[in-house]
């Protein structure tokens, strides 16, 4: 992640310094402005993560000043910082859009605390409108097959509720994309949008993800952090690959889904939130209760309302409009000329089972996208890639199947990137901690492609 920058404006040098010197050794950058006009300069320079903005300065005031950086860019947080407090400026700051409140003299903590948690209340906000730009490009729900209407109609139902969803399906059908879309039609669209993959984290991480943690809850926690139930609180919460999750952490949870409240790790507090719980799997959640994996109380509480993703070999006739989607995007993307299927070519697409789901198919579009020496893409171009497919599979089991497909595309998009794993792993729409983990899993390595170097660990 890169390094926050924040720009302090006032009217004190000592305060200046003081303010700068206290965000440098937490690890920040800073830029300093003596008095408003010089903080209107640096700020209309770019490159600010938050402001840090003194309320009571001589000349032009901190609220005029407030007024002037929304009209640059409203995009990015401020923190008012007042020695004479006030109700009154408060909520006019706050109207004017600043994120919170401090009084001098200020403690230490009670700043560094603010910062924290505004830049990452800040990084979901922009994580969500990233996500809504997404939604309006690669990751629609294309197809008007009889399945795909019948969860379009599930959608439907379920998005204007509180009901909470279990979304479950075959990796690569698009989950992820059904959650969004119930977020996205529902009363809280305006909210956020948060999400933790559960099964990216280990057992003694999830916790405090999940939760958030106050200043010295264990060694290393200098600051307080929010969780994602505080950050998604009046939005929606996506629990995915909930099937992963810990006893231990799964019997917390359900507290939380029961008494819509928490602690944070080392608080002292209880936090109450209204938050939607959407949670996704891959697994048979009823299979793992047998098996004494996933506690059968919580199941109910999370599947109210269960709505299964259709995987691609059951929906076929999508094929044709997710490939003409596919082509238009990776065009776009890749500065492409326009690229065609032939009908020979969809009928061979159409023969093949896809065990990788949508996300195969939307890997050998990108591929010939790039790869075609010509704009017209026949049946020969795709039998050699469904032929070597159909080779690699044989009779073996689809869970088989899948695992071999994914540990393919990974190395793939490894290859792609130069071994750059947080680039293979933005591609590939995971975190770089979960490629990690399935790159262990499946004993990946860059000996897999002599003489390249350049993982980034």
């Amino acid at each position: 992640m890169a390094q926050a920058r924040l720009l302090i404006i006032d009217d004190e040098p000592g305060i200046l310094r003081q303010v700068s010197g206290l965000m440098e050794d937490e690890g920040y950058s800073t830029v300093t402005a003596n008095g408003g006009e010089k903080g209107i300069k640096a700020f209309g320079a770019g490159g600010i993560s938050l402001v840090l903005l003194d309320v009571y300065m001589p000349g032009m005031d901190g609220l005029a000043v407030l007024a002037r950086l929304k009209e640059i860019d409203s995009s990015v947080p401020v923190i008012m910082v007042s020695g004479q407090g006030s109700i009154d400026v408060a909520v006019e700051a706050m109207k004017l859009g600043a994120i919170d409140f401090v009084e001098k003299p200020f403690q230490p903590e009670r700043l560094l605390v603010s910062v924290a948690n505004t830049l990452e209340l800040h990084s979901v906000r922009s994580e969500n409108i990233r996500l809504k730009g997404e939604l309006s490009q690669s990751r629609v729900m294309i197809g008007e097959s009889e399945v795909m209407r019948a969860l379009r109609d599930e959608i439907a139902k379920a998005a204007p509720s509180k009901i909470r969803v279990l979304i479950s399906g075959d990796n690569g059908t698009g989950k992820e994309i059904v959650a969004s879309a119930i977020h996205e039609n529902s009363p809280r669209s305006d909210k956020s949008f948060v999400k933790l993959n559960c099964a990216a984290l280990p057992k003694d991480l999830i916790e405090s993800e999940l939760f958030g943690y106050e200043k010295g809850a264990f060694t290393g926690a200098t600051t307080g952090k929010q969780g994602k139930f505080e950050l998604a609180d009046g939005g929606t919460l996506l629990l995915d690959e909930i099937g992963d999750m810990s006893l231990d952490t799964q019997a917390k949870l359900l507290r939380v889904l029961e008494e819509e409240e928490f602690e944070k790790l080392g608080g002292r507090r209880p936090i109450r939130v209204d938050v939607r719980v959407i949670s996704s799997t891959n697994k048979n959640l009823q299979e793992e209760i047998k098996k004494g994996n996933f506690r059968e109380d919580l199941y109910h509480r999370i599947a109210a309302m269960p709505i299964e993703v259709p995987p691609l070999r059951e929906r076929k006739d999508d094929i044709r409009p997710l490939v003409d989607h596919f082509l238009e995007l990776f065009r776009q993307e890749n500065n492409r000329p326009a690229r065609e299927f032939t009908d020979g070519a969809i009928r061979v697409l159409m023969s093949y089972d896809w065990p990788g789901n949508v996300r195969e198919l939307k890997n050998l579009v990108e591929r010939l996208v790039i790869m075609a020496e010509h704009d017209i893409i026949d049946e020969d171009d795709i039998k050699p890639l469904v032929s070597e497919a159909r080779i690699a599979t044989g009779d073996k089991p689809l869970g088989e199947l899948t695992e071999e497909f994914e540990r393919s595309l990974i190395l793939s998009e490894l290859k792609k990137t130069g071994w750059n794993v947080s680039k293979a792993a933005t591609r590939l729409g995971i975190d770089r901690a979960n490629l990690h983990r399935k790159m262990r899993r499946y004993g990946i390595s860059r000996e897999d492609e002599p003489g390249v170097s350049g993982d980034e660990a």
